[in-house]
């Protein structure tokens, strides 16, 4: 299915660049977005060819309706594998979106934002609604993945340097929590296997109590609870929303973070409030690197919730794109 869909997914990529180059002469970003200011008279090929790299990179952050491979791959992937594509992945992506949307073709945003404001909606919604039905946790934190890429889409959509530095932002503090979270994830053994069904999980605090703490601080992270890094990323993205005209986004944002924290929450409830399936389900012990991981996970998660300032100004200073 990834590879499917990712071949799908590149020639939209391809097809769509060949269009912008077949409008502005050339592949450089800035040169398109001069041909936008000055209408380099073959304007029928603009917004064909910027919806169609969106799609190509849309697929790589897992937005709706693109999203389809998210779920299977963190699934039946490897834990580390999983870990880096829900983190990395998304922060290379995204990386990319913010170069060709605020560097490239700005100034032509009022032909195809609507169309990202759709996707943003359907992400936020999807991602939220179904994490609810989830029953295996790699499955359960891919679609809080693709909720999450829809809440940084709001910032994205603001399309101010504030925009800029919320996503920055709010990339960094979900990419350390993410991969400290898979971290645990892979720690969690049924015999010699990952124990990764959530009724396999219960009563997982009373005989691991550090693992358990550290997993529902995490989780408390990606629901936006206060004095983690999830809260305060949540706040950078929706106020820059809202301080520039996508409201409505902010709006649905803030209830698929609700709806988000409920399954969050439940996951808490089965580790400490539920008894044991059985005595077979165990922690291992973690090797050095992964107790790195986890420790800089936890780390850079509270104190981005405590201490945000640095990163937010140096975010800031650091949202100035030179065409």
């Amino acid at each position: 299915k990834y590879f499917l869909l990712g071949a799908f997914s590149s020639a939209f990529f391809l097809f769509g660049s060949a269009l912008l180059y077949g409008y502005s002469g050339s592949m450089d970003l800035g040169v398109i977005s001069k041909a936008i200011a000055t209408q380099s008279g073959m304007d029928g090929l603009l917004v064909p060819g910027v919806l169609l790299v969106l799609v190509g990179l849309l697929f790589k952050i897992g937005a709706v309706p693109f999203h389809s491979w998210t779920p299977d791959v963190y699934q039946g992937a490897p834990t580390p594998v999983t870990g880096f594509m829900a983190a990395c992945t998304k922060v290379a992506a995204f990386g990319a979106i913010l170069r060709f949307v605020y560097v490239g073709v700005a100034d032509s945003r009022w032909d195809w934002a609507p169309g990202l404001w759709a996707v943003a909606i359907l992400t936020m919604v999807g991602g939220a609604v179904l994490s609810i039905t989830q029953t295996d946790v790699k499955r359960l934190l891919a679609y809080s993945s693709i909720a999450h890429a829809g809440f940084v889409m709001t910032g994205l959509l603001a399309f101010d340097r504030v925009g800029i530095s919320s996503v920055m932002f709010y990339v960094v503090a979900y990419g350390f929590a993410t991969i400290a979270a898979f971290a645990i994830v892979s720690l969690v053994r049924d015999g010699g296997s990952e124990a990764t069904h959530l009724s396999q999980w219960a009563g997982l605090g009373r005989n691991h109590p550090v693992v358990a703490g550290t997993f529902a601080f995490l989780l408390l992270a990606f629901a936006g609870i206060p004095l983690t890094s999830g809260f305060t990323a949540k706040v950078a993205v929706f106020s820059a929303a809202i301080g520039h005209g996508a409201t409505p986004l902010a709006i649905v944002g803030v209830l698929c973070s609700a709806i988000a924290a409920f399954v969050y929450v439940r996951i808490i409830v089965l580790m400490y409030f539920s008894e044991p399936a059985g005595d077979s389900v165990r922690a291992v012990s973690p090797s050095m690197v992964t107790t790195l991981a986890i420790s800089m996970g936890v780390l850079v998660t509270l104190v981005l919730g405590v201490l945000p300032s640095p990163l937010l100004d140096l975010a800031a200073r650091s949202s100035l794109f030179l065409r």
